[in-house]
């Protein structure tokens, strides 16, 4: 008998090839890892992936199903916080607590988006929906905040970040990343 406040359940193989394809295509874009890749760092048998998933894209799907997921997870989180201004301040600070992934790899959320973008329109559009999900909940606390300009605010904002991390990424500069994110901490603090 295991003692299950010591142990830990290995995740199933589903979700161990969705982790594994999430981060590997994080990592080496979205044309890059091939299934048998993707198998491999999953610890899958590379003939089980095709049990999962009937194609590539369908494990593309997965992934993108999981970063709407983290993101629901972690607006929720935010949404425990008293004041718009505090919810707006912890999802910019979401990035830089994972600022030498940022740095290494680009945005996970736009960088998915912006690739598959070019090889899948299809897949680019359903991509794009985490993005469209945080544009929405940031133009909801602007809207809180009392500004009548709640849309156009939310994708400065968002767009902020979005550049913040990509000449992060480009120039393999956390710093300029720290430093971007403070200065739209501190923008969003000046509408208040």
């Amino acid at each position: 008998m295991t003692n299950s406040a010591t142990s830990q359940a290995r995740p199933g193989k589903r979700e161990r090839l969705i982790a594994s394809a999430a981060e590997l295509l994080h990592q080496h874009g979205a044309a890059g890892p091939t299934l048998a890749e993707i198998a491999h760092a999953a610890d899958v048998p590379p003939g089980n992936v095709y049990y999962y998933f009937k194609t590539r894209d369908e494990l593309v799907q997965a992934v993108i199903e999981s970063r709407m997921d983290q993101v629901r997870a972690l607006l929720a989180s935010l949404d425990d916080r008293p004041t718009p201004v505090a919810k707006l301040k912890g999802l910019a600070e979401s990035w830089t607590a994972n600022a030498q992934m940022v740095v290494d790899y680009g945005c996970p959320l736009g960088g998915l988006c912006q690739e598959l973008g070019k090889t899948n329109p299809e897949l680019g559009e359903d991509a794009a929906r985490p993005l469209r999900v945080l544009l929405e909940w940031v133009e909801r606390q602007f809207r809180e905040l009392g500004q009548r300009n709640a849309s156009a605010l939310a994708v400065t904002f968002l767009g902020a970040i979005q550049g913040a991390a990509l000449l992060a990424s480009a120039l393999a500069d956390e710093k300029l990343l720290r430093q971007e994110i403070r200065r739209i901490e501190r923008w969003v603090e000046s509408l208040a």
